[in-house]
């Protein structure tokens, strides 16, 4: 597998893992809808956005490099880039709290009503690209590529486990790292929280600049954002909070006009994406695909369509219906390849066919219940 495909293979199972110890432990219920919605909310573009922002890094790098840093010795350009890429995202961090423009960015991690380890993938479709102003400095300065994407992959490996809903205290670890302890504050809903541990790995930049706080253990945390709609379709939940900035209005939903199936239903669908999402990041260009762009459209197709679904909108699910039908006939398409060792486990499509005949049977007996209800 691929470096990116191994890392999100690894962080899903570790997300499923904590479900079910939070239900085993403190028996906590799982929002399945909130749950696929993180894990597959901004995956696709981010990781788009993510070579985006790591192309622009090289770019700076080769035309306007001041070439500082990269004349330093090799131990200290690492020491160096430890601290100075968690500087600059807690910059980051920060101006998103209070750039109107990053915030409605930034707001849809912010929105996720429980605190777990799935909440770290809840991000917009536009994260990614945010970064290049605040880290666009240590390209200027000489940081080299690869130190950049190695110390910055690592800090994104910590800040998954600083969403870790099963972890109170991470005992000495908590006196000088952002930890759960530390970072569940920084997501409370509560007003006296606001703007508050910006951190992402050390606690010294909060305590640095004044912003660091600690929460009465004896509260009963509240997570999200009041006061905006907290849509489970990614499509909506990237771009309302842009246009809202900008003076425009997402068009209005009317009353619900399908039921939405019961979670066990979202939580498969959700994990025949996240698998398809896995095979997208697995793909490599030996491979020789037909179409590479294939299986990233039908993902990001797919996140959209389900989370209308979650949305109780009817053209999500009968979107999702056409979907899962489609992707085994893809094969036949020549859009992938029928292979275990290529882009997609045949077993995989399979499931998809499978889940689709699930959705439509209820579909034709939802329509057939409404067909027989009295007109009013």
């Amino acid at each position: 597998m691929t470096p990116s495909a191994l890392a999100c293979a690894i962080g899903g199972c570790l997300i499923l893992a904590e479900q079910l110890a939070l239900r085993l432990v403190r028996h906590d219920r799982t929002s399945w809808p909130e749950l696929v919605f993180n894990l597959n909310s901004g995956h696709i573009l981010m990781w788009v956005f993510r070579g985006v922002e790591i192309a622009a890094y090289a770019a700076v790098l080769a035309h306007f490099n001041l070439h500082w840093v990269d004349r330093w010795p090799r131990a200290l350009q690492w020491v160096f880039a430890f601290f100075a890429w968690d500087l600059c995202f807690y910059c980051r961090h920060r101006a998103h709290h209070a750039i109107g423009l990053l915030w409605s960015v930034h707001v849809v991690h912010h929105q996720g009503e429980h605190f777990d380890l799935s909440l770290c993938n809840r991000n917009s479709w536009y994260a990614s690209i945010t970064d290049l102003p605040f880290t666009g400095l240590l390209a200027l300065i000489g940081l080299p590529l690869d130190l950049y994407v190695a110390v910055s992959s690592f800090h994104y490996a910590v800040q998954f486990f600083n969403h870790s809903g099963l972890v109170r205290s991470a005992s000495w670890l908590d006196r000088f790292l952002v930890t759960p302890l530390h970072h569940r504050v920084h997501h409370r809903a509560e007003a006296r929280y606001f703007n508050r541990n910006f951190g992402g790995t050390l606690l010294l930049w909060d305590k640095m600049f004044g912003t660091f706080a600690q929460a009465d253990p004896t509260e009963t945390a509240r997570y999200g954002v009041d006061g905006i709609a907290n849509s489970r379709n990614p499509l909506r939940a990237s771009n309302e909070p842009i246009l809202r900035h900008f003076g425009c209005a997402w068009p209005a939903q009317t009353a619900s006009e399908a039921r939405v199936l019961d979670g066990l239903f979202v939580a498969v669908g959700g994990a025949l994406l996240y698998g398809l999402l896995i095979c997208w990041l697995n793909q490599q260009p030996e491979n020789a695909l037909a179409h590479p762009s294939a299986l990233m459209a039908a993902t990001l197709f797919g996140t959209i369509a389900l989370g209308a679904h979650c949305d109780a909108r009817r053209w999500g699910l009968i979107g999702w219906i056409v979907l899962v039908f489609a992707l085994p006939a893809m094969p036949a398409l020549g859009f992938v390849q029928w292979s275990p060792c290529h882009a997609v486990p045949p077993a995989l499509l399979l499931a998809f066919a499978a889940h689709g005949v699930w959705g439509l049977a209820w579909l034709l007996r939802d329509a057939a219940t409404s067909r027989s209800q009295p007109q009013r």
